[in-house]
């Protein structure tokens, strides 16, 4: 009876799925899976991918779950079919390999020995019956398993020696291909699957607010007998946490813990460099069911367990760091004052620039190794610069990566993020030292910004005076938009730099001096800059022709120069400090000041935040996991050793001696003997040349075949 048209479909459709090429279809896309997570950062805030990559191919890559591949619908159903296609292979193919590994093929035919590459005959001077007891007895002591088998011939009784080695080759096909299966449940059982199936099945959302784990509701957590997860858990020094926070790509789902993890204290090392060397954290992990506290250490690669659960030490955090900041005014509407916060918090500065701002403490790292390579060019002569290329040449990173490498600690910094009522945040970051720069010659204070995260920090660098502060910097600032200042200082440079001979020339130079001054103060303001050097080369290419232009910049820039200082001077004097001697010191800080009252302007915040103070409290990031599937990962790595050895290295022969006796004389013996094996190489047909002189007597070749008679 011929089957239905349905039953044609179903067994083709079974065929493909436990097919090789299917699998092997599968194993590819599985391939470009993991490449494309790899390249393209998992996990990260929607906003990044925006700014990455545009609207258009951010919105693509989420609705392919691109930025979570690992725990995508579509990754979990390949890898579904995968280990369905193999176990179908496993089921289709291990019976035959096995039957095969029983069977040692005796009944084949003497002209079939006929048709081999590697065949052999020879006449053998003894009976059959002798002959095949002693081949098979050589073939045993070989390490060939052997069967014989009886016939009947015209000539007599004749005998069919069967011989096998290398079986080994086919169970390597089987653990090979056991290990994929393995290796695929033990990546479903420890990935998001079952996660997600608590999702589907269980009613459970992904938190994507804020507030307190303790007031997260049920419908956000998961069962504590949850038997796969993996999630991190920040514990701050003194604190305990039982409640794990396991990633989404739209928020993050809550993992309770059967015991608490108390961080009593944060260990980290560092090399000479200032590079950490160790993190460890001593911990007492809090059993609920057995009330037992037990003390631990874990370092990185040396995890702790606890009831099937283990815990790594991923990273460290800021655990609520106390802090003293200080707000140094870069306008004169601003006053400075003080505040104090916690890493992590926020407060309200009810009239910052005229509004409401948000002031977030998110980050205080009290080590900062970064790199200053000496490079060429590292001194600077401010009397050879283009004016319109100069505020792209200054501001930008904090320094540049040279060929080689040379790290020094920095000292400590604080992070904040100033967030306007309409929610926009820019990111700061200001060093609470000022930082020896090799290029600048002289120590300043690096004070950073940033409009996302995606983006490096730019920094503005500030001067720091001879008292290692930046208040002299901050006077000059703010003098120089005060009229009458600006005013004294440019009649005292005219009246300094007025030769004795040449009064007449004073109030010329006064004047061109104060249009100078002018146009570098600008009018402060910040929504549109409009002094700075900025403004300077700008008059200089409406008023001065192009071949005369880059001594006009000299010339410019000297009475810049000698005004700042006159300025400087005057506000030292009103502050009781000694006035600044003209040294190469004094020098640098002037020319570093003409470019940080230049940058100043497009700063974007009426004032900086520096550090004042601090009370560090350190925290752990731990990564927990209940991973059952690691061991059967573990079996499937083995498995899949196991299979690559037997079937690289392995190689599946068999031989066949067929005997038969002579029709005249019975007590001789014709040999017909053949061999065959899985791959065909130099050293089977060596083998066999061996194999035809030990059994059969015959001359043993004193070279190897060449390759062509391969």
């Amino acid at each position: 009876m011929p089957d239905s048209p349905l039953r044609q479909r179903l067994r083709s459709f079974f065929e493909l799925i436990s097919s090789m090429r299917f699998a092997i279809a599968l194993l590819t896309v599985i391939c470009i899976a993991s490449v494309i997570g790899t390249v393209l950062q998992q996990h990260q805030p929607i906003n990044n991918y925006v700014n990455q990559f545009g609207p258009f191919w951010s919105q693509l890559f989420l609705a392919l779950k691109l930025n979570a591949v690992y725990s995508a619908w579509w990754f979990l159903i390949i890898l579904a079919f995968l280990v369905i296609s193999t176990s179908l292979c496993l089921t289709r193919h291990t019976p035959k390999y096995l039957a095969d590994l029983r069977n040692f093929k005796e009944d084949i035919r003497e002209k079939s020995l006929q048709a081999f590459n590697l065949k052999a005959q020879a006449d053998l001077p003894e009976s059959s019956q002798a002959a095949a007891q002693r081949i098979g007895q050589g073939l045993v002591q070989l390490g060939w398993r052997v069967k014989v088998q009886e016939r009947t011939t015209a000539n007599g009784t004749g005998f069919m020696v069967a011989a096998k080695k290398g079986a080994a080759n086919k169970l390597g096909y089987i653990a090979a291909h056991t290990a994929i299966v393995l290796i695929c449940l033990g990546g479903l059982l420890d990935g998001d699957l079952i996660v997600r199936a608590q999702m589907w099945l269980g009613g459970k959302t992904p938190f994507n607010g804020s507030g307190r784990i303790s007031e997260v509701i049920d419908q956000h957590r998961l069962s504590v007998t949850n038997p796969t997860f993996r999630g991190n858990l920040p514990v701050a020094e003194g604190t305990q946490a039982d409640t794990a926070i396991l990633s989404q790509s739209d928020g993050v789902l809550l993992q309770p813990l059967p015991f608490s993890v108390e961080l009593k204290k944060f260990i980290v090392e560092y090399y000479d460099t200032g590079m950490p060397k160790l993190f460890a954290s001593e911990v007492i992990l809090h059993d609920y069911e057995t009330g037992e506290a037990i003390p631990k250490r874990i370092e990185v690669n040396h995890p702790a367990s606890h009831r099937g659960i283990e815990i790594y030490q991923s990273s460290f955090d800021d655990g609520g760091s106390k802090i003293k900041l200080s707000a140094v005014p870069f306008s004169a509407t601003t006053k400075p004052f003080e505040i104090h916060g916690i890493v992590g918090e926020s407060t309200t500065l009810a009239d910052f620039d005229g509004s409401p701002v948000t002031l977030e403490f998110t980050q205080l790292r009290t080590i900062n190794v970064e790199n200053f390579s000496n490079r060429e060019g590292a001194a600077v002569d401010v009397r050879k610069v283009d004016l319109r290329s100069m505020l792209d040449s200054r501001t930008g990173a904090g320094h540049k990566t040279g060929t080689e490498k040379k790290l020094r600690n920095i000292g400590p910094s604080i992070g904040y993020k100033l967030r306007d009522s309409a929610g926009q945040a820019r990111e700061y970051q200001n060093y609470m030292l000022p930082t020896d720069m090799e290029e600048e010659g002289n120590s300043v204070f690096l004070l950073g910004v940033r409009e996302t995260e995606a983006e490096p920090f730019r920094y503005l660098r500030v001067p720091a005076d001879p008292e290692g502060k930046m208040d002299t910097f901050l006077r000059l600032r703010l003098a120089l938009l005060d009229p009458a200042q600006r005013e004294a200082a440019v009649r005292s440079y005219a009246n300094n730099a007025t030769p004795t001979e040449r009064p007449d020339l004073r109030d010329a130079l006064a004047e061109s001096a104060l249009r100078i001054a002018i146009l570098y103060a600008g009018t402060g303001n910040r929504e549109k800059p409009d002094g700075g050097l900025q403004a300077l080369g700008k008059y200089l290419e409406d008023s001065v022709p192009e071949s005369e232009r880059e001594r006009a910049s000299e010339v410019l820039l000297r009475i810049l120069n000698g005004i700042l200082f006159e300025l400087t001077q005057q506000l030292r004097s009103q502050a009781q400090l000694p006035p600044l001697q003209v040294t190469p010191e004094t020098q640098r800080f002037m020319a570093q000041a003409v470019f940080a009252l230049s940058d100043a302007q497009y700063y974007p915040a009426p004032a900086a935040f520096m550090l004042e103070d601090f009370d560090q409290v350190q925290a752990s990031v731990f990564q927990v996991a209940r991973a059952p599937g690691k061991k059967v990962v573990y079996l499937g790595c083995f498995f899949l050793i196991v299979g690559i050895f037997g079937m690289l290295y392995v190689r599946d022969r068999r031989l066949w001696v067929w005997l038969a006796p002579q029709a005249e004389a019975a007590q001789n013996t014709h040999a017909t003997m053949a061999m065959s094996c899985n791959r065909k190489l130099i050293d089977i047909d060596r083998e066999f040349a061996q194999l035809n002189h030990q059994l059969l007597g015959a001359a043993a070749p004193t070279t190897a075949p060449t390759a062509s008679e391969v």
